[in-house]
Order: structure tokens, then sequence, then C-alpha cells
């Protein structure tokens, strides 16, 4: 797979949703967290999702999740995405997006780059070995991220 990205801005200028389940079930959430590496002989992404967010409930039961990026214009639909829970709304369609089921996960038709992943690892930060800078994001309460890494199975570039 040829990318012509940075993977050290992609998240943090892009941002992306990450979308976890099927077209029946499934819910999505803006994300700004993530890398893209290689790791035991696979390309992966690796994603964050805090145990209270409902996405966290799909990554969670499903094994495909995935990860789209979107351009500039759909700014507004993110942040749609990242603050409004899916538990209560239809926030997809708030947002004015259109999912569509890919390779037995869910991405959106107005999205510029998708990547399709297999679950191949998950685990709590341990609040005890996250950095002093990093425990600031952790206090009144808030519980460590879940560190999600899936094998990319599939780049779609539109």
């Amino acid at each position: 797979m040829e990318l012509k990205i940075n993977p050290f801005e992609k998240f943090n200028n892009e941002w992306a949703i990450l979308t976890a389940g099927n077209k029946d079930d499934f819910n999505g959430m803006t994300i700004s967290w993530g890398s893209m590496g290689t790791i035991w002989g696979k390309d992966v992404i690796t994603v964050y999702v805090r145990p209270d967010r409902y996405t966290y409930e799909f990554i969670k039961k499903y094994d495909e999740f995935s990860v789209s990026f979107f351009p500039a214009k759909y700014h507004e639909s993110l942040g749609v995405m990242g603050s409004l829970s899916g538990r209560d709304q239809d926030k997809v369609k708030i947002a004015k997006l259109e999912a569509e089921e890919i390779d037995g996960t869910v991405a959106y038709k107005e999205a510029s780059e998708v990547f399709v992943c297999k679950k191949i690892y998950m685990n709590q930060l341990n609040y005890d070995e996250v950095p002093e800078e990093g425990k600031k994001i952790y206090q009144n309460g808030i519980k460590p991220h879940y560190l999600v890494m899936g094998e990319v199975k599939r780049y779609i570039s539109r």
C-alpha cells in the first residue's frame, strides 16, 4: 500500500471518524489521537478510545473498524460527530453524512480516505505509567483511554 501522507500530522490536523459495527448496529466518533506504523509484520493504525464513549462499546464488540478522513469542508460535520452521543440521537444524520458498509464495517461516503481495519490488540492505558503531562487529562474521574490497534485490511482514496 503506497500512501502519500504525513502520519505525524494526519490525525492531529485533519481529525478522523473512528467507526465500529455494521450497517444495522454501529457508532462513530471524531478522533484526533492516532498513529500509523508497523508491528508484527503488519501495517497498523492505532487509535485511542475512552471507556465512557459510546463508540467504545462497538469497538469492544466488533473486530472490524474504520478510520475515515474528510476534506476540510466537513470540519463542522466532524465537530457534530465528536460532540454528540449516538446513544441519544442519530448524529450521522445531524452531521449530514451518509454511512456505507465496507468490508463488514461502516465508513462514510463523504470521506476522502478510509482505512478498514481488523482489531488485533486492545488494552487500557495504565494511569500509573502515563507521563505527568498525560495524567492531566485523567482528572475528575476520567478513566484512561483504551489503545486499539488494527491491521489495515483495505485503504480507499477518493
